[in-house]
């Protein structure tokens, strides 16, 4: 469960309140609520009788602590909340609270209300974060940065191509979220062992009736023990977190005082150590990777907890409710965290710039190489390129000159290439290859998922 010491920082945002309890008692009701309206108009129920029930499942009208606490009784709260609304309700409307329906059915079709909420919350930061990635995949289409493999410099990169990758993990995981909405968040509704045998003939159009009410997916057949959908947003908001923890950590390590690259521009206040007064720390990414590690343990507590025997389980179902709780509310948090990190975003171009140039060009080594192979017209095929050209960055990095200089006195390089092809040859910005087509296609697919 969450801990109000540490909330405002690893459950924030807008997800947190829509998997607090309160939300999950109303989303229960709200399961009563369309049960009772749908048996009317199917005939089940006199139509007053429901209009009873509906009209007394508001969750503020309950004592969630008393609801919590007697839930030891059966093992699960949908049962003492049960006899709470019987107990509100009119003495004619009470014999109908809860007809044909059983505790599991309560539960798992909160449960799903209360995901279908907190991603329809989830995907609104999703898309502010979104669009930031895009506007810096714009506006820094040819802001030249170096590229980093095992975080060590490689081939020169653009910064838009750098929020276009990041871009795209944010994409997959709106796409995937809008799947898993319109399409897996189901219903539950199966009685005490998925045959609805307590309805006879009606069960059918009840559940048409509640799925309708409170607009999720009607499922083929109960899905008591078959619980690929909860695995489904298991998958999901660890994809999610995922996404948005490769966007944090690159954040925070181009924030590092040797690179400073990037910069978090906040309030005042925000960013400091408790003793280190020099310190501007990217304290929004910070919390972002802090929120979306959590993930993977909870995700892989409902994976883990998937294999229900029979009709009904002994005790995976109940596994699951306080994992999928968490795992809603850090991926809220995380994707809260991420959006203030790109809000307040700083890029210098510049910096990037004095990057590139601090080894004096040899992270271009291999454009130099593919240019030796081009201008001997084969005569230097591609290893010995290499060779050549690995040998005078070793020989420029242990001392014996400019690069350039040392590349053109070489005797193979010399021989094909003169000092000014080389240099052009060592502009980072005439070695960018496909990237911007990269960017392009990344806006594409991120504009497709509106």
């Amino acid at each position: 469960m969450s801990d109000s010491v540490f909330d405002a920082v690893l459950a924030a945002g807008p997800v947190a309140g829509q998997v607090a309890g309160t939300a999950w008692v109303q989303a229960m009701l709200d399961f009563e609520g369309a049960l009772a309206l749908a048996s009317a108009e199917a005939g089940v129920i006199p139509a007053t009788a429901a209009a009873q029930i509906a009209n007394c499942c508001r969750a503020d009208a309950y004592d969630i602590a008393e609801i919590g606490a007697r839930a030891v009784g059966i093992g699960n709260p949908a049962g003492p909340l049960v006899r709470a609304l019987t107990a509100r309700v009119a003495p004619e409307a009470a014999a109908y609270v809860h007809l044909g329906a059983t505790s599991q059915d309560v539960s798992d079709t909160a449960a799903m209300l209360v995901t279908a909420r907190a991603l329809d919350v989830l995907r609104g930061e999703l898309d502010a974060c979104g669009r930031q990635l895009a506007r810096l995949a714009e506006e820094h289409s040819s802001t030249v940065m170096a590229g980093r493999s095992l975080l060590q410099q490689g081939p020169p990169v653009t910064f838009g191509l750098t929020a276009a990758g990041w871009l795209g993990g944010i994409t997959a995981a709106v796409n995937r979220l809008d799947d898993i909405r319109r399409h897996r968040l189901a219903v539950q509704f199966g009685g005490a062992v998925g045959t609805l045998a307590a309805l006879g003939d009606k069960g059918i159009p009840v559940l048409g009736g509640i799925a309708r009410r409170l607009e999720l997916a009607e499922p083929s057949t109960p899905w008591h023990t078959e619980r690929s959908r909860i695995a489904e947003v298991a998958a999901l908001l660890g994809q999610t977190c995922g996404a948005v923890a490769k966007v944090a950590r690159d954040i925070t390590l181009l924030a590092q005082t040797e690179v400073a690259e990037l910069h978090e521009q906040g309030p005042a206040g925000t960013g400091g150590s408790s003793t280190m007064p020099h310190k501007r720390n990217p304290v929004a990414a910070v919390l972002a990777v802090g929120s979306a590690e959590a993930a993977p343990g909870l995700a892989a507590t409902l994976l883990g907890a998937a294999a229900h025997e029979h009709q009904r389980a002994a005790g995976s179902w109940h596994a699951e409710w306080r994992p999928l709780t968490e795992l809603l509310r850090t991926t809220g948090s995380a994707v809260h965290w991420l959006r203030t990190s790109l809000e307040r975003l700083h890029v210098d171009p510049r910096r990037m710039r004095a990057n590139l140039d601090i080894t004096g060009g040899l992270l271009l080594a291999e454009n130099v190489a593919i240019g030796l192979m081009s201008a001997s017209g084969g005569t230097v095929g591609r290893q010995a390129a290499s060779d050549a050209v690995a040998a005078c960055c070793e020989s420029a990095l242990a001392g014996a000159g400019d690069l350039a200089d040392v590349l053109a006195a070489d005797a193979v390089v010399g021989k094909y290439l003169q000092h000014k092809q080389i240099s052009d040859l060592l502009d980072p910005a005439d070695y960018l290859g496909a990237t911007d087509e990269f960017v392009r296609r990344a806006l594409n697919e991120w504009n497709g998922t509106s």
